[in-house]
């Protein structure tokens, strides 16, 4: 069976994860859920992300990040569907909890945060927004 939105997955994994107190999760590797992490790693929000390989197949290990025994990814929300796809503007782009939280873009320069997408003045598809 095909799997029908991987991004939504990732991102469930990581909530029910953290909601169970788990340090770490395992996925399916793909190159976008690849640069997904690698913008939560930089932002902050994951301690740390690799990819391994497991039984003939490229998996990704994602450690989670905890702070007094909360998780730091309050909310992970996917904007973009493959049913609707929600594009916007630099100008157009949402601000999150006041900017403390970030979107997540996929831009012609590649997979980045809003704030790096409003510095490079680009705009492009909103993947998801993370609190």
């Amino acid at each position: 069976m095909s799997m029908q939105d991987p991004i939504a997955d990732m991102l469930t994994r990581i909530r029910n994860a953290q909601s169970m107190g788990i340090l770490s999760v395992r996925m399916p590797f793909s190159s976008i859920k690849s640069h997904i992490l690698r913008v939560l790693f930089d932002e902050g929000y994951i301690k740390s992300y690799s990819t391994i390989e497991f039984e003939g197949k490229k998996d990704l290990d994602v450690e989670l990040k905890y702070y007094q025994g909360r998780p730091v990814i309050d909310k992970i929300k996917r904007v973009s569907k493959p049913s609707l796809r929600v594009y916007k503007g630099v100008k157009e782009l949402p601000v999150v909890c006041g900017g403390f939280g970030i979107v997540i873009l996929s831009t012609p320069f590649g997979v980045m945060s809003d704030k790096a997408a409003r510095t490079k003045n680009v705009g492009g598809e909103v993947l998801c927004t993370v609190e």
